[in-house]
């Protein structure tokens, strides 16, 4: 989701047990069960909602980002990506879609993927002064940090994702070191989920890159930092995002749309199924306290989904017919 690491060349062979052909008349669909939290949540959720509401016969294939993109494209197959972040392979996809090899979906993120650089709540308050980026770079001395507390600690990005050039390449635009910031390598996605838990736990000062929806923001809530320029898209892809860019500039975090994404077959079925696909959206806040109740109770995303429906009516039955919410209320 974040980096794109996985190859296309997996494709090939990632979805071979997904190859039969459609019922003509029937509902025969594939869900993409990609290897995050939160799209693993709604691929389980799709599956229920189409066995239990609209009698399809519904299989949960393994699946990432690139890999599920090139089957859908060259096989037709899995029949739905759930959640795929396409800021940062739009062109393609946009081609595609152009093509009629794949359709857009809802924006399923109904508020976006969000990233940034993040303060916990309780600083927030205490601090008002500290509205911007820029605000928090101007005052190191609220951020100590444990190895050196004459300089701000600020959290970067883990090791090896694509967000770490951007992080590093936006604190020396704010001239972080300059201002005697240190920037804290977390080393991993679990380095960096402890120094934000540690953190809350002693109510100490924390600043760094985050993103959303997580299951910490929903353990721990956190304000993304408004950034003071508005984004600059020739920026973000000529040094932004380019490891070791001489020179650069202050930028913004974009929006990062996140859709789901279906193959042509699905919007051609008349029983409801593609208004399910069209409609279906969550905002952020719901699944960062969905996905911290996955993590706290060690649920698999088919527990998770479960109880989402089970607790949420009020959000799923927006989402299909009144005759599929009732079939589906029945099935929990």
């Amino acid at each position: 989701m974040r980096s794109f690491l996985a190859s296309t060349v997996l494709a090939a062979g990632l979805f071979g047990l997904a190859s039969s052909a459609h019922a003509q008349d029937g509902c025969d669909v594939t869900i993409s069960n990609m290897n995050w939290a939160s799209a693993e949540v709604m691929a389980a959720i799709d599956k229920i909602i189409l066995e239990e509401g609209y009698d399809c016969s519904a299989q949960l294939v393994p699946g990432d980002t690139m890999p599920t993109f090139a089957s859908m494209t060259e096989k037709q197959q899995p029949d739905v990506a759930p959640e795929m972040w396409v800021n940062q392979f739009r062109e393609q996809i946009d081609k595609a879609a152009d093509e009629g090899t794949v359709k857009f979906g809802a924006e399923v993120l109904s508020d976006g993927g969000e990233e940034g650089f993040w303060i916990p709540d309780y600083f927030a308050e205490a601090h008002p002064e500290i509205k911007t980026v820029a605000d928090a770079f101007d005052h190191p001395e609220l951020f100590p940090s444990k190895e050196d507390p004459s300089k701000g600690a600020f959290y970067n990005c883990p090791a090896g994702w694509g967000c770490q050039i951007t992080t590093t390449n936006l604190f020396k635009a704010y001239d972080g070191a300059e201002k005697g910031w240190t920037l804290v390598d977390t080393g991993s996605a679990a380095g960096l989920d402890g120094s934000i838990a540690r953190a809350y736990e002693s109510k100490e000062p924390w600043i760094g890159y985050y993103w959303a929806p997580t299951a910490i923001l929903g353990k721990y809530p956190m304000k993304r930092l408004p950034f003071d320029v508005e984004y600059d898209a020739s920026e973000w892809q000529n040094c932004t995002t380019v490891a070791d860019c001489p020179d650069p500039k202050k930028n913004a975090w974009t929006k990062s749309e996140v859709y789901t994404i279906t193959t042509p077959a699905v919007q051609e079925m008349e029983n409801g199924v593609s208004d399910y696909f069209d409609t279906r959206a969550w905002a952020n806040d719901t699944v960062n306290k969905l996905l911290a109740w996955k993590e706290d109770n060690q649920a698999t995303g088919e527990d998770t989904a479960y109880y989402f429906l089970e607790n949420n009516p009020d959000i799923w039955t927006k989402w299909v017919t009144p005759e599929a919410a009732e079939k589906i209320k029945a099935s929990l």
